[in-house]
């Protein structure tokens, strides 16, 4: 099979840099073992990657996001909290019983500085005292 270019999978995804980001990351996961879904013909694994996306036997979405999952440090994950709930029937409580509700957010609220304020601010600061150590 003939060479495959650049030009052979722009059409497929829109930015050259992109591109080359997903050829090169689907090249590192067919060198760790990933089953590739082309015929190989001799070819390297950037070659390979190159003619998987531009014949689209693979998802160039799932593609990006499994890129973007790998390069990821800290995966947050977006989880309702816990409301507490008091199971305990009103006879076994008492009347000193405290039932807890749902706390509702206090709005955050930022102090407001006018320019002048904070020149006069900047200015009343004192430098520190010069020491042996800096």
């Amino acid at each position: 099979m003939a060479r495959v270019t650049v030009e052979d999978c722009i059409d497929k995804v829109d930015n050259r840099f992109e591109l080359v980001l997903l050829a090169g990351h689907r090249a590192r996961m067919i060198s760790q073992g990933e089953a590739i879904t082309v015929d190989r013909d001799n070819d390297k694994n950037p070659v390979v990657a190159l003619r998987e996306i531009a014949d689209e036997t693979l998802s160039t979405g799932d593609l990006k996001e499994d890129l973007i999952h790998s390069l990821q440090k800290h995966v947050e994950v977006d989880e309702p909290e816990e409301n507490v709930v008091d199971t305990t029937p009103e006879d076994e409580l008492g009347n000193d019983a405290i039932i807890m509700q749902e706390e509702t957010p206090e709005a955050v609220t930022f102090d407001s500085m006018s320019e002048e304020e904070l020149l006069a601010g900047i200015q009343g600061l004192v430098a520190p005292e010069k020491s042996d150590d800096y």
